[in-house]
């Protein structure tokens, strides 16, 4: 997978809250929501782990 950017990758973990139903789908705004309805539970989980993997030593 390629790099994600730290933003992106945030992204990616609150949509992946709103599909394991620890968040609230209307909260979601902007590309959260667009990954929220395009994304299998699979590529969130993907995409949310580079944050994890990665650090958040670029922040």
């Amino acid at each position: 997978m390629e790099k994600l950017s730290v933003s992106h990758a945030r992204a990616a973990s609150a949509a992946l809250a709103a599909r394991r139903g620890q968040r609230q789908v209307h909260d979601l705004r902007g590309i959260s929501r667009d990954m929220y309805d395009q994304l299998t539970l699979g590529e969130l989980e993907e995409m949310a782990q580079s944050v994890s993997v990665r650090g958040m030593s670029d922040i």
